[in-house]
């Protein structure tokens, strides 16, 4: 026993205690979590009308006296457990807001809907893949004595990609603030789509409210080179949103002229700071919108929402920008396991979060995203259903539901978080396991439609 690995003896001796067989029903109704929350309590179940007890649980009939509930982290390098029911309810957030469904009406798929990228500008060359590099026929060096181009072939998994070809002509200052500017940047973006829009048709902009609604869902992703870019699926509605059809005059290709044009105005400014002075933000020249056709004409409905809920599973791990969790000294900066290039951001995040101008940005306490506040996925009210939603209807769908004229009184307290080292085993094989089901179901519905 002695000589097997420290998890293995946690698990023969959790396997050989009498209440064995229930925590592996814990473990399993997590879904397999990897860092499940502990909570110590009683729930109660009262008929309103004759104060008959209907239902009561406490945990002090289970092991430990707790019960197990899942942690929902979205990161898959944290708990792939989790982030595959997030993304999977990802998925059907962005695509009910595609086809249809979930309360959403089915018109929706024949409404004016882009597929919009907007990236991040540029702050200075940098390493990318491709033929070669950044080729310069005249060679040449920049002030700090680096060459100006690079002319290898670098391999898509190269980890110079993103990196810039001179660190110290790269601006790290306008990097960081561009992320911390880049919600606002995006909300500014909405609101002169809108205006373009009324003022395309001859519509007074306060009155475009009245005739049509724009819904999106939006999600963020990192780039090689540590810059945030955006993703985005944009709809136009009748003004009480999908359930009303929109004006006549509102096309896709009115919508996508709007957004490209927005895109390319819009304009952000950071506070006056006399370190810094005062920055003008824009998004970058790359800008991609594509309609989404019923007839096949374009990128593929399923295929957005799935490429959508893909990456808000990802960590900073995947995309190889900042950390999953948050620095609280200089010294968890020198000691991340990052690139030089995104520890640089990280130090110039703490720098201007030292500054009195920057302090309503926390940039600080948003060093380990190197500066980005905002959400990694974000929608409109009006885009489709919601997280809360979804999960209710899944918990209604499992049996979990209140009674009409019940009363329930519910105790709850935290007690602790994760698996002994026996129980993370267990866990992790519970995952992979379901994982693999639905990997087989998926397969087997699949060979049914081809047949």
């Amino acid at each position: 026993m002695r000589q097997l690995p420290e998890a293995d003896r946690d698990a023969i001796r959790l396997a050989q205690d009498p209440n064995f067989y229930r925590l592996l029903e814990q473990i399993t109704a997590t879904g397999g979590c990897a860092h499940p929350v502990h909570l110590s309590g009683s729930t109660t179940t009262v008929d309103g009308a004759t104060g008959e007890i209907i239902h009561h649980y406490d945990t002090r009939n289970e092991p430990g006296e707790r019960l197990f509930v899942r942690c929902r982290n979205r990161r898959a390098t944290i708990c792939p457990a989790c982030s595959r029911l997030h993304a999977g309810d990802t998925y059907h957030l962005v695509r009910a807001g595609l086809l249809g469904g979930k309360n959403v009406p089915d018109s929706v798929r024949h409404r004016p809907r882009l597929f919009v990228t907007l990236t991040a500008p540029s702050f200075g060359p940098v390493h990318r893949a491709g033929e070669n590099c950044r080729p310069r026929r005249d060679g040449g060096t920049c002030e700090h004595g680096r060459p100006l181009g690079c002319g290898a072939v670098h391999a898509p998994d190269a980890p110079i990609l993103g990196q810039p070809l001179c660190p110290d002509c790269y601006d790290y200052t306008a990097h960081v603030l561009w992320h911390a500017h880049a919600s606002k940047l995006w909300d500014r973006f909405v609101i002169d789509v809108r205006r373009r829009l009324a003022s395309s048709v001859g519509l007074v902009q306060s009155h475009f409210a009245r005739h049509a609604r724009l819904s999106f869902a939006r999600v963020a992703e990192y780039q090689k080179r540590a810059a945030v870019h955006v993703h985005a699926v944009i709809r136009l509605d009748g003004p009480t949103g999908p359930g009303d059809e929109p004006p006549a005059w509102g096309t896709a290709e009115l919508l996508t002229d709007a957004v490209r044009a927005s895109a390319r105005r819009v304009r952000v400014g950071t506070p006056y700071s006399s370190a810094v002075s005062e920055l003008t933000l824009r998004w970058g020249a790359q800008i991609d919108a594509r309609p989404l056709r019923t007839d096949s004409e374009g990128p593929d409905d399923d295929a957005v929402a799935a490429y959508i809920a893909k990456y808000v599973t990802k960590g900073a791990s995947d995309t190889d920008a900042g950390t999953d969790y948050p620095l609280s000294t200089w010294g968890d900066i020198e000691a991340a396991a990052v690139s030089e290039h995104v520890r640089t951001l990280m130090r110039t995040c703490w720098r201007l979060g030292g500054l009195r101008e920057y302090a309503p940005l926390r940039l600080r306490a948003w060093t380990h995203t190197l500066g980005y506040r905002g959400h990694i996925l974000t929608k409109s009210r009006a885009y489709s259903t919601t997280y809360a939603a979804l999960r209710a209807e899944r918990a209604r769908y499992q049996g979990h539901t209140d009674l009409p004229d019940a009363i329930t009184e519910r105790r709850w307290r935290y007690v602790g978080s994760g698996h002994t080292p026996g129980a993370a085993l267990i866990a992790a094989g519970i995952a992979e396991d379901l994982a693999e089901s639905r990997r087989l179901a998926l397969a087997t519905a699949q060979e049914g439609e081809w047949c």
